[in-house]
């Protein structure tokens, strides 16, 4: 959640870090916020503006009563935690010759609170932000009179940064500038994303690289509790116990169109149609000459996957979703127990975990702090992590004994799609690599399986050219209905939780997925005249399986329900008793997820756009959820 910015350049004056910095925070926007700001060190002293809402009324105020040239800046958009959303609530806070912003929570504000409120200060605002700038502030203060004149002040500032990055509780990524040291950006780290671009003769923070890659395309990790001085192009980096060190330096593999619309209408539309790309790069490149598959990172012995008796997967919200359905892929092929876990009630349960278990941790930004805090826990205990993620460079990444990147390039709008069937791909891949890895399956057995997965990206694209229009006119024509049921079995049971999670993200309408076979446990009560219901029915091929799911569809539509039903090419069978009938390709029955989740994406998105919803940044919602 939040996003941050940070610019420094040349000492000489100029206006470049404010285009900057609302550069980087228009980019950022898909993270989710209520409130935004910049602050900026010019010759008058630290100018700092800020306003509820959007970027627009922001721009506006800036607008109204330009800022100096300016030699650096810091920006932030705020999603509230503590207190309101809010113009005063608004980052960047002011404390005595500093202004700060900060994603995280600092969970001992309060006794700060009353250490600073102690010493004379008067808060304005409720945020922990706040508090923790006026603690920097106070040891900024201190330091500064006892260095003496000849002091550097950036330097002063630095070790201020490390001894109150100490105290603070949380997790925070907090930028500090001040007009003691023009030019100059100090800022810390800890289980909150914060990463550095490196410029000619200027250097940049972001929360994530789509902050500064127009300017950019070369980033440098910052670690837990590092510091890190910016100064002209001039980057340092200091480790907790103040030894400087050399960052982790990559090349960003995307530039800044691909985090532009594009010409679609919504960034939402353009993220469905690249599932194809996303599909096929994450599948690109992982096979030797000699047939075998290989991951990105992988750091774990093979000896200790071949002793793995349980797998457990880590994710929350739709990545959760891609985990339930690698379940049902690894244990087939695998024949190990796979138990798929919301990361956030995971390490308060008293999970059995092992040094025996594999820990599957998935998540599109990699910042996930629910699941960072479930892989911490899982470690602990002895297992071993393997991290699925689209965002190099990430936290999870980082930590993970293993990573499979899915490779399908930023993802804007806030309710994930791309990313969703990208990380359903690398659960295969990851299933199939255990396979081969474990001699559960032959190499012809794994080749066929990877020959299926190369011909998902041109059956997603066939999908979207014969069906998208029909599923889209479906979404406007139901647009004034307030309730949907969604049901499937096997793999079609998480596509369902999956579409009507997608419903309830965008359209603000209850929704409800269900196994199939639960029906009639209870939900059937919900079934009365015109409810659309969708059902996901498998193919043919797995007769047993279909006919149950078609029995469902008779059961819902007796009882009054409007039946739309995601169906397999050729099978006829569903016909006389569905109301609708949406047709996907042919495919293997566990890589029916790539498919059949693509409509009720393009649905949800036609729905929200018929009620005149802002499709790409829902209401409430955050891209990146980087608070417990």
């Amino acid at each position: 959640m939040c996003g941050i910015v940070g610019h420094t350049g040349p000492l000489t004056a100029s206006d470049r870090s404010l285009t900057v910095l609302l550069d980087g925070l228009s980019r950022l926007e898909y993270r989710g916020y209520d409130s935004a700001g910049v602050a900026l060190v010019t010759a008058d002293g630290v100018s700092v503006t800020k306003a509820a809402g959007k970027l627009e009324h922001l721009r506006a105020e800036l607008d109204a009563a330009p800022p100096a040239p300016a030699t650096a800046g810091i920006g932030h958009t705020r999603w509230a935690t503590h207190g309101g959303p809010s113009t005063v609530n608004a980052h960047p806070h002011r404390a005595g010759r500093l202004a700060v912003v900060h994603n995280g929570i600092i969970e001992n504000f309060r006794p700060l609170r009353a250490e600073v409120e102690a010493a004379g200060r008067t808060l304005l605002s409720s945020t922990d932000t706040e508090v923790a700038a006026h603690v920097l502030d106070l040891d900024y203060a201190r330091r500064l009179e006892a260095a003496g004149a000849g002091a550097d002040p950036a330097v002063v500032l630095v070790e201020s940064m490390r001894a109150v990055a100490a105290r603070l509780e949380g997790s925070f990524a907090l930028l500090a500038v001040t007009d003691l040291a023009p030019g100059t950006i100090v800022a810390a780290r800890r289980s909150s994303p914060l990463v550095i671009g490196l410029g000619d003769g200027e250097s940049f923070l972001g929360s994530d690289v789509a902050a500064f890659v127009s300017a950019t395309r070369r980033a440098a990790e910052v670690d837990d509790d590092q510091v890190v001085l910016l100064r002209g192009g001039e980057v340092t980096v200091w480790d907790a116990e103040g030894a400087v060190v050399e960052p982790r330096t990559w090349e960003v593999t995307w530039d800044a169109s691909a985090a532009v619309k594009g010409g679609y209408e919504t960034f939402m539309d353009k993220e469905i149609h690249e599932q194809p790309a996303a599909v096929a790069d994450t599948l690109r490149g992982r096979v030797d000459e000699r047939g075998e598959i290989q991951l990105d990172e992988m750091r774990i012995d093979p000896a200790v996957l071949r002793s793995v008796d349980k797998i457990i997967v880590i994710a929350c919200g739709t990545a959760a979703y891609a985990g339930h359905v690698a379940k049902y892929a690894i244990e087939h092929w695998c024949r190990v127990p796979v138990e798929v876990e919301l990361a956030h009630e995971f390490r308060y349960r008293d999970p059995v975990v092992s040094e025996k278990t594999l820990t599957v941790a998935i998540s599109q930004s990699g910042e996930t702090m629910d699941t960072i805090q479930a892989v911490r826990h899982a470690r602990e205990q002895g297992s071993k992590v393997l991290a699925i993620v689209n965002t190099y460079g990430s936290t999870l990444a980082r930590e993970a004994d293993a990573v499979l990147y899915t490779h399908a390039g930023p993802e804007v709008a806030v309710a994930s799609t791309k990313a969703f069937l990208a990380q359903i791909t690398a659960c295969y891949l990851l299933g199939l690599y255990l396979a081969q890895l474990r001699g559960n399956k032959w190499p012809d057995e794994v080749a066929d399986y990877l020959t299926h997965l190369a011909q998902m990206p041109a059956k997603i694209q066939d999908l979207l050219d014969g069906q998208e229009e029909r599923v889209r006119a479906l979404g406007a024509e139901l647009a004034d209905k307030t309730s949907f049921l969604f049901l499937g079995r096997h793999v079609g049971y998480p596509v369902a939780l999956e579409g009507a999670l997608k419903l309830k993200e965008l359209a603000y309408v209850h929704a409800e997925g269900f196994a199939a076979g639960e029906l009639k446990h209870g939900p059937i009560a919900l079934v009365e005249e015109g409810l659309p219901v969708f059902v996901i029915v498998p193919t043919p091929r797995r007769p047993l399986l279909h006919d149950k799911v078609v029995s469902n569809i008779q059961e819902v539509r007796a009882r009054g329900a409007r039946t739309i039903v995601i169906a397999e090419e050729g099978d006829l069978t569903v016909e006389p008793f569905a109301d609708d009938v949406i047709r996907v390709p042919r495919t293997p029955t566990l890589m029916w997820p790539l498919l059949t989740v693509v409509p009720l994406q393009v649905f949800a998105a036609a729905l929200a756009r018929a009620k005149g919803l802002d499709i790409d940044q829902p209401r409430n919602l955050a891209k990146s959820v980087t608070v417990e």
